[in-house]
């Protein structure tokens, strides 16, 4: 099928869709007479057209699918640096769990990590610890 095919075959389509009522009527058109309101069908092709393979929408698609892949890629192997630096550690002698608990509590606010030490000890009280 050749792309004026295919861009006939849309027409159609678009056609079918805008040939109900529209809800207001047209100048001089009753909206009861199944007029159809061109300037919504022309919009409606516009967009359409930008969605397709070589439309703006679609170039703005790929950018950002593109994008994401590259930071996903930098996102691995950062991750896999950061996993060496875990098993150097615990080569020698360090708790990566303990670590990664410390960096945990590092990210937190002053506030925050107060109330949640607050709370820990209250709860250690409650249960006789």
């Amino acid at each position: 099928m050749s792309d004026m095919d295919d861009e006939m075959e849309m027409d159609a389509e678009m056609e079918a869709e805008v040939s109900e009522p529209v809800a207001a009527p047209m100048q001089g058109i009753p909206a009861d007479t199944g007029s159809v309101d061109y300037a919504a069908a022309i919009s409606t092709e516009q967009t359409h057209h930008d969605r397709g393979p070589g439309g703006a929408t679609g170039a703005r698609l790929r950018s950002f699918i593109e994008r994401i892949e590259r930071l996903e890629e930098e996102k691995k192997g950062i991750m896999d640096d950061m996993k060496e630096v875990f098993a150097e550690a615990k080569s020698d002698g360090f708790d990566v769990k303990i670590m990664r608990q410390i960096l945990k509590i590092r990210k937190m606010d002053d506030a925050d990590r107060a109330e949640q030490e607050a709370l820990l000890e209250t709860y250690m009280s409650a249960i006789g610890m």
